[in-house]
């Protein structure tokens, strides 16, 4: 699905952009919307009317609310109907045969599984839908009485897959009016190529190591070895899904879209708290903007916070997939951060920035084992590995020849996660510039063509 989603985009992306920049601004988005229509039907025909109802249910709840004479009791109806309705759908293909299995187990009855696939992107654009009728209730945003730019703010193909999320009163300007500057779009090329080459060069390639390493036996494991295996999952997580959303906003532009970042540096954070500053930023915000924030935040006390902290993370780790690894890896994530923000926070400022760096990257990768295997036992066994409770020696020679033979691309990856360091702009760059990003798009290309490998673990949430 992803390399043949990939490589239509390549096929896809030159007509559309020609057929976009030879038309007058009156028809653009019904270029982009259509254009749009058939890059998801491409990979999934069926599920175009699942994101179409969603459409065409937040437009008119949209129309409802921009009415003057409604009351404030007729207008919170509304935007509690039109949020039954987007988790109603959610709900019914992420969590149905969750709940079942549950009820199930739990009852010892014998419901039959729904086994529908879950449509792509659906926890995306259903946040995005959503949004939008908040903002037209609280007044951030005017409702949209163009069904066809409304169409096009939900299924935008450069971030419909996979985000960033994209709140709607961040864009609802730049669907009436946008401009693409000659550097603007050259910008859009150069991201989407530094994306492409992140995903299929550096999380591609590092993934082998880690479908290597958590495929082994777990009571031989050494700990070394599951500390590497585990470090080559952050790596692979990360540079597969910044990568997106780096071709996310390289295709924006292009358009004359301007997304919000999705990441910034993560691993160089000094606390969770930090961490999740920058890490999928689009997530964060729509959580704190839509649930934190109306909740009571910060406002109502600490007792009050913690609390609404705690939801929060119980519902990100939820939206991330319908298992119990997920509910944990959020509460896990939750309760860290409550103990940072009662006294770690001042605990960590005493402390120097090594330590507080280790700190955080070993808290991380505790929680990465957590979200990436489903099955709870397996875990257990993993974390036993890491801590050596299942008494095996710290290394052996599996252990060296990963090592030896990941060596180079382990630094590649830790070089590429730190941040850019700032030199001087000499003549010759833009030439050197040029070549560097084509090598970068020759490569991957290549890649594409000749692997059998390309997992992207973002599509199924």
């Amino acid at each position: 699905m992803v390399f043949s989603s990939l490589l239509f985009l390549f096929l896809f992306l030159p007509a559309v952009l020609l057929l976009y920049y030879a038309s007058p601004w009156r028809i653009k988005n019904l270029i982009l919307f259509v254009s749009s229509l058939i890059f998801y039907a491409w990979g999934e025909p069926v599920y175009i009317v699942i994101m179409l109802l969603s459409t065409v249910t937040d437009y008119s709840f949209g129309l409802l609310l921009s009415r003057s004479k409604l009351t404030q009791i007729q207008r919170k109806w509304i935007v509690v109907c039109s949020v039954i309705v987007n988790l109603a759908l959610l709900s019914y293909f992420k969590y149905a045969d969750f709940l079942i299995e549950n009820v199930n187990a739990l009852f010892g009855t014998d419901i039959p599984l729904t086994q529908l696939p879950l449509p792509i992107g659906i926890s995306f654009y259903t946040f995005q839908s959503m949004s939008y009728i908040i903002d037209v209730y609280r007044g951030t945003a005017k409702a949209q009485r163009n069904w066809l730019d409304f169409g096009t703010f939900v299924a935008l193909f450069p971030q419909l897959v996979a985000g960033p999320i994209v709140q709607y009163n961040t864009i609802a300007e730049q669907l009436r009016k946008r401009t693409v500057t000659a550097e603007s779009f050259a910008k859009g090329i150069r991201r989407f190529i530094v994306g492409l080459a992140k995903k299929v060069l550096l999380a591609n390639n590092i993934g082998l190591l880690w479908d290597t390493i958590s495929a082994s036996n777990l009571g031989d494991m050494p700990a070394l070895t599951a500390w590497l295996g585990i470090i080559a999952f952050a790596f692979q997580i990360y540079f597969d899904f910044s990568g997106y959303s780096d071709m996310a906003i390289g295709l924006g532009l292009m358009f004359g879209f301007r997304f919000n970042e999705n990441f910034n540096k993560p691993y160089t954070a000094q606390s969770i708290t930090d961490f999740w500053r920058r890490w999928h930023i689009s997530l964060s915000s729509w959580f704190r903007d839509y649930v934190y924030i109306p909740l009571g935040g910060n406002r109502r006390g600490l007792g009050i916070q913690l609390r609404n902290i705690l939801i929060v993370w119980m519902l990100t780790g939820i939206w991330h997939g319908a298992s119990w690894n997920f509910l944990f890896w959020g509460l896990y994530f939750g309760v860290i951060l409550i103990a940072e923000k009662w006294w770690g926070l001042k605990l960590l400022s005493r402390l120097p920035r090594w330590i507080r760096h280790v700190y955080a990257l070993v808290l991380i990768l505790f929680g990465w084992v957590l979200f990436a295997f489903e099955e709870l036992p397996r875990v257990f066994g993993y974390l036993n590995a890491m801590l050596g409770f299942n008494h095996q020696p710290l290394w052996n020679n599996g252990t060296v020849y990963f090592a030896y033979t990941n060596a180079v691309l382990l630094a590649v990856l830790t070089l590429a996660s730190l941040p850019k360091r700032r030199v001087p702009v000499k003549e010759t760059w833009p030439r050197l510039s040029l070549i560097w990003y084509g090598a970068l798009f020759f490569l991957s290309i290549a890649y594409l063509v000749d692997a059998t490998y390309n997992p992207f673990l973002y599509f199924r949430f």
